[in-house]
């Protein structure tokens, strides 16, 4: 008989080999571009967070103009998002002066990254929520920050339900399915939600976080705007992927020396922020929503006088982020908020 060494539920699995203070993937050395493991919207091209920017702009206008005003990125990667943001929002002279800035970054290796990025900007870092103590209005943003979080697994087989484990035998691991106990998972995705699945793929830690957010934002009149690889169907399959130097990873391979992440189910990350009290206010592709923006026109506006190349350079970048075949269609955008806030641009 087999002498198991370790055995893990799939998302202490994950979140050892993504953030262990030592191993840990997002701890080390890792970068956001097309010399590391993958690049993100930020990255391909500026104009991506320069839409981002206006809409912060139109969404501080209708929330009456206030005079102190947050603005928080969750998991900022290497800088760039929040950088351009910033930079769009000092040609805003009525807003620049009413904004605080705030990284939420567990990672300590990523903050000194985002550190030298943005050293001619006033910022504060924090490890959480529960550190930031301000009552000011407030706006979360975060791209591919939900698909950071560790998943749990369940299949349902012969009318049972397994959890997915990974079992680890003389320095080889393998996945094993073990009996459990999913009442509590089901109580959260609710009996509608659960009772058609046969595979149930969900993040506890993503949950918990979502209900802090959200009790925050209850508190302090905000909203959140968060934009990830995912689908809107209510069945869920497996979504576990593994990425090493843009190309796929066996995730029992290379244990924080690659990335591993998972499609967010929009469809139930609306129901938990309903369940958690606040409004909705759209959920669609990220394509749509940066051409509802104005990307190309703003494409075509910095376009002018450009060199042929440049030109093509600007193009086949916004193409990309755009296209509902790529980027474009397979992220999607969410925004939840306050109850009271009815703000829709883009959606």
């Amino acid at each position: 008989m087999k002498k198991i060494k370790k055995k893990l539920p799939l998302d202490k699995y994950i979140d050892q080999a993504l953030y262990d203070k030592r191993n840990g993937y997002y701890m080390k050395n890792i970068t956001f571009d097309k010399y590391g493991d993958f690049i993100t919207s930020p990255n391909i091209s500026i104009l991506f967070s320069e839409m981002i920017g206006l809409w912060i702009v139109m969404y501080w206008q209708k929330l009456g103009r206030p005079k102190k005003f947050n603005i928080i990125e969750l998991g900022a990667g290497n800088g760039e998002m929040m950088f351009q943001i910033i930079n769009i929002l000092e040609k805003f002279i009525d807003v620049k002066n009413c904004l605080n800035f705030y990284i939420i970054e567990k990672s300590n290796f990523l903050k000194k990254v985002q550190k030298e990025k943005l050293k001619k900007s006033k910022i504060i870092w924090l490890d959480n929520i529960s550190k930031l103590k301000s009552n000011n209005k407030c706006l979360f943003f975060g791209n591919e920050f939900l698909d950071a979080f560790s998943i749990k697994q369940f299949e349902k087989i012969n009318n049972i339900w397994f959890e997915k484990y990974i079992y680890e035998y003389k320095n080889k691991r393998y996945f094993k399915n073990v009996k459990a106990n999913i009442k509590k998972y089901i109580k959260v995705l609710g009996k509608e939600f659960s009772s058609n699945q046969n595979f149930i793929e969900f993040s506890p830690e993503q949950e918990k976080f979502i209900k802090n957010l959200s009790r925050y934002l209850k508190k302090n009149f905000g909203g959140v705007l968060l934009i990830d690889y995912g689908y809107v169907k209510s069945k869920m399959f497996n979504t576990l992927q593994s990425v090493k130097n843009h190309k796929k990873n066996n995730i029992l391979l290379n244990k924080g020396n690659a990335d591993i992440t998972h499609l967010i189910n929009f469809k139930l990350l609306k129901k938990i922020f309903l369940n958690n009290g606040l409004k909705v206010n759209g959920v669609i592709s990220q394509g749509e929503f940066l051409k509802k923006m104005g990307i190309f026109e703003r494409a075509e506006i910095i376009s002018k006088n450009k060199l042929f190349n440049d030109k093509v350079k600007i193009y086949s970048r916004v193409k990309r982020i755009t296209d509902i075949y790529g980027m474009g269609g397979q992220f999607k955008v969410i925004f939840a908020s306050h109850k009271t806030i009815n703000f829709n641009l883009g959606f």
